[in-house]
């Protein structure tokens, strides 16, 4: 029996989040297009009959210029510190650039064991794989290479057994119906600032953020549940996006992320109220940070 743990970087973006999702076959986190989504170090838990591999999901690597962003990089720098094996995540339809030159550097120090993920190849022509591979094994910091599509699952069977076969022998942590360090509250939360993600601005998601203000499961064994969160932002401009024209915006975010999470609550019906707060500089409020779960 082999069991270890498993940290996925990369800058943001890559598709960290999408590998998990696929590899533990349930959404533990929240995937979107837009940078810095996942701001908090998430656990999956793959169970095989052969293995327990405990994969850690961190925040995308990037130069921190907010309290907020500097707690998500801490938490990147210690899953670094306690993992068997590190998985860095690249992708390969994007040209390198200095930011995977920082990202390289903390590889370069890491003592994990390393596999470089070549994220993205069915977006390419597979002859253009060929010259990042090379780019990158110049380097001499990886065990193994994989070119591979998080999306369409191609290649990651291969990385799988390669990750199980160097694995150190041992028994499960976790047992096999856990799947995931983040409670209830936390997956809810982050369902509501998935849709307002997709549904906001490019330049929005740096500065939203989901706060959950009641959880209320009194009659949950009726299959009802009382939800109501603030979704907040740090301008009157920002706030007047999300409510959109009319509240139309703001009511769609709703009944989206309503169906998801009756669907995770495994409920019959969900009441969800959505407010918009403006709090200015929450980026750099530690006491907010705390309630929001980042870091």
């Amino acid at each position: 029996m082999k069991f270890g743990l498993a940290a996925i970087i990369g800058r943001p973006n890559v598709g960290k989040s999408t590998l998990i999702n696929g590899l533990i076959g349930t959404k533990i986190s929240i995937v979107s297009d837009k940078p810095q989504t996942t701001r908090a170090r998430t656990l999956g838990v793959l169970n095989r009959p052969d293995a327990q591999i405990v994969f850690v999901d961190t925040p995308g690597i990037h130069r921190p210029g907010y309290r907020m962003n500097e707690r998500m990089m801490a938490e990147v720098e210690e899953a670094m510190r306690e993992v068997d094996l590190l998985l860095h995540m690249v992708d390969a339809s994007e040209r390198l650039g200095k930011g995977e030159q920082y990202v390289l550097e903390m590889v370069r120090f890491a003592k994990a064991r390393k596999f470089l993920l070549l994220n993205k190849v069915d977006k390419i022509n597979k002859a253009k794989v060929l010259p990042v591979i090379e780019t990158f094994s110049r380097e001499g910091l990886y065990d193994e290479i994989f070119p591979l599509s998080a999306l369409t699952g191609e290649n990651v069977d291969l990385l799988l057994e390669a990750m199980v076969r160097i694995m150190p022998e041992g028994q499960p942590m976790y047992p096999p119906e856990y799947l995931t360090n983040q409670n209830e509250r936390f997956l809810v939360a982050e369902i509501i600032r998935e849709k307002v993600l997709h549904h906001t601005r490019q330049e929005l998601p740096y500065t939203t953020a989901v706060l959950l203000e009641e959880f209320d499961e009194s009659r949950r064994t009726e299959g009802f549940v009382r939800i109501t969160a603030s979704i907040l932002v740090e301008k009157d401009g920002q706030k007047k996006i999300v409510i959109g024209r009319g509240g139309q915006l703001v009511k769609q975010i709703g009944v989206e992320a309503r169906k998801e999470i009756e669907d995770l609550l495994e409920v019959r019906q969900i009441f969800l109220g959505l407010n918009v707060k403006v709090e200015p500089g929450w980026r750099n409020r530690d006491p907010l940070l705390d309630a929001l779960g980042v870091g």
